[in-house]
């Protein structure tokens, strides 16, 4: 009887549902306590076969410096920061360095950090990989890309800090977004497209949710229109005038619903891959005359930090193997061509211009390359 009703469950499952992701290992489990350790502003011990270093995030280190922890940190601390800060700060640099902290003084360190005006003080030295994995690791926590290091000891493990090796961190994106898999699917009807299902996979981009949103019926056999969108909470929900998501979002949703049904990915990389509480850094930035990227830069975020590989493995696993997508950025384009995806054709998707938005939108055209008109 029991195995019975095992079969029958087995059988009402959706084929793509089907393949139990591996289960993390140990490694990877560290890397995840340590991105929710840095995230709460607690530093974290990153090892490699030859050195351990203690990493406190700069986003929360006042906090982090009390009695035990600022009297370590006094014992060779550094500073690492990114190249596009190092860039800011009147370098000309395409690596990440370290700057000496000789003396815990805060101000200095922000400065250095995410200064505006801000000049370099001391000579920069080229990182290690254990620093640059300390950088990783800031970004999986999307927190601001800049940490004080100092050399751990035996006091260090005794304080009960967590640890993580090096190159798990460096693993951790690849790692995870193999064990993507679905963990949930209803429909939900929306204004406009009533005959919508959202199947919800978890991984990608660490442990976070992306969401699938399938519109219609589209037929698999053959292309299906796509698009590659990235969560813009103020835009999609709140109706920013700063930026054009919202549009897209709710134009090629439209679209889909009267043209055949097709597939919306909903990816969870808020502001470029830099978090949401980055990106309304960088929106304070914009406000004082910077321009979408280079408030970015003066962050320490290049470009964009997003990756788009995991989004041809959401697509396969729902059976989409043609696409017909919607976007005005040829990276998304290229991203699915390199993981496999046959792209038989692409389509703009055009929002309104708003005396708030054109600036941005004519730096994502000369800047980034957007495919969007020249008349902005």
């Amino acid at each position: 009887m029991v195995s019975s009703i095992i079969d029958l469950a087995r059988a009402s499952v959706a084929p793509t549902e089907t393949h139990e992701p591996p289960p993390p290992s140990a490694g990877q489990i560290d890397v995840e306590r340590a991105i929710a350790e840095i995230r709460a502003g607690r530093p974290v011990i990153l090892k490699d076969a030859e050195s351990q270093i203690v990493v406190f995030g700069v986003e929360c280190l006042a906090a982090a410096l009390t009695g035990a922890g600022r009297a370590a940190a006094r014992r060779g601390s550094r500073l690492i920061l990114t190249a596009p800060r190092l860039r800011q700060l009147g370098l000309d640099r395409r690596e990440p360095g370290l700057v000496a902290v000789p003396a815990i003084d805060l101000a200095r360190i922000n400065a250095l950090a995410q200064g505006v005006g801000a000049r370099i003080d001391a000579p920069v030295a080229a990182p290690s990989p254990i620093h640059l994995g300390a950088l990783e690791l800031l970004r999986l926590a999307h927190v601001l890309p800049a940490a004080l290091v100092i050399p751990a000891t035996g006091a260090s493990s005794r304080r009960g800090l967590l640890a993580a090796a090096v190159a798990e961190v460096s693993g951790y994106r690849v790692a995870r977004a193999k064990s993507l898999n679905i963990v949930g699917r209803a429909p939900v009807p929306l204004d406009g497209a009533p005959d919508t299902e959202f199947v919800v996979f978890r991984g990608g981009e660490g442990l976070r949710d992306q969401v699938a949103v399938i519109i219609g019926k589209p037929d698999y056999s053959g292309p299906v229109t796509v698009r590659l969108h990235s969560a813009c909470l103020t835009g999609d929900l709140f109706g920013s005038l700063k930026c054009d998501c919202g549009d897209q979002l709710r134009h090629t949703a439209r679209f889909m619903a009267q043209n055949g049904g097709g597939v919306l990915l909903y990816i969870d990389q808020e502001g470029r891959g830099n978090g949401l509480s980055n990106k309304i850094r960088a929106y304070e930035l914009q406000a004082r005359g910077y321009d979408t990227y280079d408030a970015d830069a003066v962050l320490g975020f290049d470009h964009d930090q997003r990756r788009f590989d995991f989004a041809a493995d959401m697509l396969r696993k729902l059976g989409v193997a043609r696409v017909r997508i919607m976007t005005n950025n040829p990276v998304k384009i290229a991203a699915l061509e390199n993981a496999g995806i046959d792209v038989v054709s692409d389509q703009r998707v055009i929002g309104r211009k708003t005396a708030h938005n054109q600036r941005y939108l004519a730096s994502k055209r000369d800047r980034s390359g957007h495919l969007l008109e020249q008349d902005l």
